[in-house]
């Protein structure tokens, strides 16, 4: 199976520094990464360091928390968007969800969703603080608020993907939304297994060692 093309290429953590994104960056050309996948500060130097590459440009918008202002959350998405994003990975508010404040999750996704004019916009449900009902919930509301994707988690929690919700969030979007497996996805048989599973993305800072079966050049966020 060619994994490369499902990969988006990690760095996410604090103390990650210029040199470091311009490494990611040359690595996801190298091996054709679908995405390189980082914060919003960072995007201008992503957009020089991936000129003339087919590689996308992939960031995280209210990031890892998501317990910001919905108009700040569509505020950083426009502002990426002008400047070169392709892709938006959301954090949803976890907790509006489980106050089930569902119609505030709903505009939350929407405002992002409307400021991304079209481009893909994944919504991060973080599973590992959700009940089975809460992610059912998450993913219908994210379906119909128009996300492309649903994804498992930030990796910045106390856990990441796995099978089950991987599973159980592709039989609750269908065909309407495509999955994302992010967190703890490390080896080529991880991959592989979310990928039967349901997934159609993999984040990880691992995407060297997935695609070469090497030494993980581990990087953190992922």
């Amino acid at each position: 199976m060619e994994l490369a093309g499902y990969i988006d290429h990690t760095l996410l953590k604090a103390d990650a520094t210029p040199e470091m994104i311009v490494r990611l960056c040359d690595e996801a050309r190298e091996f054709n990464f679908w995405s390189v996948c980082v914060n919003t500060g960072y995007l201008s130097l992503v957009s020089k360091a991936l000129e003339g590459s087919p590689v996308k440009k992939t960031v995280v918008v209210g990031f890892p928390l998501g317990q910001m202002a919905t108009m700040t959350k569509g505020a950083e998405t426009v502002w990426a968007l002008e400047n070169g994003a392709d892709e938006f990975d959301m954090v949803i508010n976890v907790g509006l969800l489980k106050a089930r404040e569902y119609q505030k999750v709903y505009e939350d996704i929407s405002e992002v969703v409307e400021s991304a004019e079209g481009k893909i916009v994944k919504v991060i449900l973080e599973n590992c603080l959700l009940t089975e009902e809460e992610k059912v919930a998450a993913c219908a509301i994210s379906r119909e608020a128009g996300a492309a994707f649903v994804k498992t988690s930030t990796g910045f929690s106390t856990g990441g993907a796995t099978i089950e919700d991987v599973s159980l969030m592709k039989f609750v979007v269908g065909d309407r939304c495509r999955v994302k497996a992010s967190g703890g996805v490390r080896t080529r048989e991880d991959t592989i297994a979310m990928i039967r599973a349901g997934a159609d993305r993999i984040g990880t800072s691992s995407g060297i060692k997935i695609v070469t079966g090497g030494i993980a050049r581990d990087k953190g966020g992922y």
